[in-house]
């Protein structure tokens, strides 16, 4: 009978952790302007396209990066294993090094900032979903980014480059494992945003886009008419 009660609370504790979801922060202040962000899905990572002119606006180390970049009006922004998330040969040449990034713990990372002068919901094909965010949660979702920015030494520090794009992968305080993935990183600066979350779901892109998806609808449900 014992056994069974532990197995019964196992049960129970592995439901709660799935079932979790991480509340965004419904507290509003500053001008009530609106800022679009795109969040995007190739199937298994997400990035998010965030207009450059407001990450400029807002000031501090991430807007200063912002504004040293090549021309775009859209600034992708994503985060990743410093090693993997840079390389860009054939995934089937990678398995070992993401073998390496998924299980060894404590694996450096970086944030990737990527100007884009084209609509990137166009130029890279790739699912998408749209999340309207008021001035002040934006501002708090820019805010997680630029916290995941290693500062140690006063400003952040560009760790990687690629020489046939003009993405900038800037070194980050943060470390990389199967229990921080991109798409938890993501799912963490949306809810930063004010976009509940399900953290342990999280890993996977697809559970991201639903986070998205479900604050935009009930968004749109809140502007309908009364019938009244």
């Amino acid at each position: 009978m014992m056994r069974g009660l532990v197995l019964a609370a196992l049960i129970g504790a592995i439901v709660a952790l799935l079932t979790w979801t991480k509340p965004g922060d419904a507290k509003l202040s500053g001008a009530p302007d609106i800022v679009v962000v795109q969040v995007l899905d190739n199937g298994f990572h997400t990035d998010l396209v965030v207009p450059r002119e407001a990450l400029v606006r807002r000031g501090g180390p991430l807007a200063r990066v912002v504004a040293g970049l090549a021309p775009g009006d859209w600034i992708l922004v994503g985060w990743g294993d410093a090693r993997f998330y840079v390389d860009q040969s054939p995934i089937s040449d990678r398995l070992p090094d993401g073998a390496r990034a998924f299980f060894r713990p404590g694996n450096p990372s970086v944030v990737m900032l990527d100007p884009v002068a084209a609509d990137p919901r166009l130029s890279y094909g790739e699912d998408s979903a749209t999340l309207t965010l008021t001035r002040a949660r934006f501002d708090r979702l820019a805010a997680r980014v630029e916290a995941s920015l290693d500062l140690s030494d006063g400003a952040p520090r560009i760790a990687a480059a690629r020489p046939s794009d003009d993405a900038r992968f800037f070194a980050s305080r943060e470390t990389f494992s199967i229990l921080h993935l991109c798409n938890h990183w993501t799912a963490g600066v949306l809810n930063a945003g004010g976009v509940p979350v399900r953290p342990v779901q999280s890993i996977t892109s697809a559970e991201v886009m639903r986070s998205v998806r479900a604050v935009e609808r009930e968004r749109k449900l809140d502007m309908r008419p009364s019938r009244d």
